[in-house]
């Protein structure tokens, strides 16, 4: 656990890189491929510029991102895979790599897809920014099978340095670029890209990536999130975008300041539902909590719950995985 803790950190880090420990491990891969060490090694402050750096590189010579990062990873998998046998690495996978996957690779993802809306100025530019990232180690971002490795394959030791104290790079023949890391990072509880009043990541040059519990959001769209009205969240065309500002706003105060009136009650609590032009219905079951809070007073929360929901029962039979009719508390808490 310690290992995958270790390698969580190194994913989520944020601040300046450390250069000259990133540089070494840089020429370390190299050695370790049996290649020459790069002539150059160029700092970019972004995977944006860094991009448009390698774009703008003379004399660099072809990449090697075979020779350095594919072709000693498949090796060493392949050599602990017969080491320790299929279901040996499967469980090694499980208890490393397999818990730092998701997260690393939706992120990866995310920070690609930034980069080619930030420079894609015509349609056919995007072919040409998709090769370049292409060509690109992921550093810190390749954390998870890093992790699955650590301590166990000498040949991804340069690759570990690099990771542990820089972003992505691009190695070519004769010429290295290495982005810095992100100076800003804000997740949510399940990992995902999430922030309200800012950007969600953010690098030292300026390139950002805004989002909301994982969905990607335009910048100014976060702007005005402090001033909505129902009347602004209605008028919303965008489906996506819309339910984001029912989360912020909150669910009951947009019921209470709508006049929304409740589609069915029983002992389980009220069932309330919001009809949105062009999407489904946003369908809700206020319960209240049968425990007192210490100063007596009972707390209600809001259980949303699919749109075909027709009792505030089935609600919260939902929300336990159970049919209606199978749901008969005993004691509620």
């Amino acid at each position: 656990m310690q290992q995958v803790n270790t390698w969580r950190a190194v994913a989520a880090a944020t601040g300046a890189a450390d250069r000259a420990a990133a540089e070494e491990g840089v020429r370390r891969a190299y050695r370790t491929a049996g290649l020459a060490e790069p002539e150059r090694i160029v700092w970019a402050d972004s995977p944006r510029a860094a991009v448009e750096t390698v774009e703008e590189l003379s004399g660099a010579g072809r990449s090697v991102r075979d020779e350095v990062r594919t072709g000693p990873w498949a090796e060493e998998r392949r050599r602990l895979h017969d080491e320790l046998g299929p279901a040996g690495w499967a469980r090694l996978w499980s208890d490393t790599g397999a818990q730092l996957w998701d997260t690393t690779r939706e992120l990866a993802g995310r920070i690609r897809a930034g980069v080619v809306t930030a420079l894609m100025e015509r349609p056919e530019d995007e072919a040409d920014v998709r090769l370049v990232l292409l060509d690109a180690v992921l550093g810190q971002h390749d954390a998870a099978w890093l992790a699955a490795f650590d301590g166990r394959g000498e040949r991804l030791e340069g690759l570990a340095q690099v990771a542990r104290n820089a972003g992505w790079w691009w190695p070519y023949e004769n010429a290295v670029v290495i982005c810095e890391r992100p100076v800003e990072l804000h997740r949510d509880e399940a990992g995902r890209l999430d922030r309200g009043d800012g950007p969600a990541l953010a690098f030292p040059d300026g390139f950002a990536l805004h989002a909301w519990r994982g969905m990607p959001v335009p910048a100014a769209f976060l702007d005005e999130l402090s001033s909505l009205t129902p009347e602004r969240i209605r008028a919303e065309e965008n489906a996506e975008l819309r339910r984001v500002m029912l989360e912020y706003y909150g669910y009951d105060r947009y019921l209470d300041e709508s006049g929304a009136q409740p589609v069915h009650r029983d002992e389980s609590g009220v069932l309330w539902r919001i009809a949105l032009a062009g999407d489904e219905d946003v369908v809700m079951v206020e319960v209240v909590n049968s425990t007192p809070e210490p100063d007596g007073t009972y707390r209600t929360y809001w259980l949303r719950v699919p749109p075909a929901t027709r009792t505030a029962k089935e609600g919260v039979a939902w929300t336990f995985g159970l049919e209606q009719e199978g749901y008969a508390p005993v004691r509620q808490t």
